[in-house]
């Protein structure tokens, strides 16, 4: 598993909100490049990679999405400070305290930086602990010596330039994986990785098969289109979300039954379910219920496919997220033996 996780803690690395996700398609691609093949660009911005298989009358798509959650400028305060406007569905505390990194548009510059509450000092504002966490309270202090608004534009900082997040990763020797944006890039470095092991062993699949990296998927409409007219499977690798009431841990891989577009196609989660008692590997059945994927986007998109959802089970989903290596492992398993095995 160790170029899994090399290629995990690399991803997680390379700034990638939504919307701003060239430079982490580039780094695919290139990748994807030295290994033989020829992946596209889509409009998009997605990056797509057909492998002939065996069977070229049934198609298979299977996807996992390279961006994650983030934040734009939404205004320069007249202190210098900025503030955001999220992208992706989180909460401002879930980054409170974050170190982060302003990408300027105007000049290219990185500029680094820290989100804190307005009311973050406990010796001046009593409301410290308990004033609401939100876009009028929320901030970020630059690291550069600025006091004033016009200080801060003359860095060439503007609204609408992105924002992304430290990621932290941190890899244990008890086999965690620590990092934010886990979500999907745990999923991508596992199809980069098969991709890798197919091309060296020279591995035929059993059909056709389009492996899409997709660069909306956190705003809902990520690898909805481009889908090829002879596709009737269509896999999304994403996460799988722990909680209350949740069967999925950190050491097996979660299968989607149903998420909040409703259920994944039946017939299909049943065959990921034999698969799984066929290799022995560890799985859960889950229902996620604020939750959609590549796969939910195709459908409402109109895609006539048979859908299904499965990942690394994924600790404190959007947030600083926490998965195990066994958990990566059982996945692997699972989508290898997927991708080996015929359409329904």
């Amino acid at each position: 598993m160790k170029t899994t996780l090399d290629y995990i803690t690399t991803l997680a690395k390379i700034p990638s909100p939504t919307g701003f996700t060239s430079h982490i398609m580039d780094y695919v691609q290139n990748e994807l490049e030295s290994f033989g093949y020829t992946p596209i660009r889509t409009a998009k911005g997605g990056l797509l990679v057909s492998v002939a298989g065996r069977d070229d009358d049934r198609h298979r798509v299977v996807t996992a999405h390279l961006d994650t959650l983030g934040a734009m400028v939404r205004a320069i305060k007249p202190d210098g400070r900025l503030k955001m406007d999220l992208v992706g569905g989180f909460v401002y505390n879930a980054i409170e305290g974050e170190n982060c990194t302003i990408h300027v548009a105007k000049n290219g510059k990185e500029i680094s930086g820290t989100i804190l509450m307005h009311q973050t000092s406990v010796h001046v504002y009593r409301d410290a602990g308990t004033a609401e966490r939100n876009q009028t309270n929320m901030e970020i202090r630059l690291d550069e010596k600025v006091n004033t608004a016009d200080e801060t534009r003359a860095l060439g900082i503007e609204v609408g330039d992105f924002i992304s997040f430290d990621p932290r990763v941190v890899v244990t020797e008890s086999g965690f994986i620590k990092s934010r944006h886990l979500d999907d890039k745990v999923s991508a470095a596992i199809l980069i990785e098969l991709l890798k092991t197919y091309k060296n062993e020279g591995i035929e699949l059993p059909h056709t098969t389009h492996f899409y990296f997709s660069a909306f998927e956190e705003v809902g409409h990520g690898a909805n289109s481009s889908l090829h007219e002879k596709t009737v499977e269509y896999l999304a690798v994403d996460m799988g979300a722990m909680g209350d009431d949740q069967a999925t841990n950190e050491y097996t891989v979660s299968i989607c039954v149903k998420d909040g577009s409703g259920p994944y196609h039946y017939e299909l989660r049943q065959h990921m379910v034999a698969l799984c008692e066929q290799h022995q590997i560890p799985y859960k059945l889950d229902i996620y219920p604020y939750y959609g994927s590549d796969a939910s986007a195709a459908m409402r998109a109109g895609a006539e496919v048979k859908h299904a959802l499965l990942g690394a089970g994924i600790e404190s989903s959007h947030s600083y997220e926490r998965t195990h290596i066994d958990s990566v492992r059982a996945t692997v398993n699972l989508v290898d033996a997927y991708l080996k095995s015929a359409v329904l």
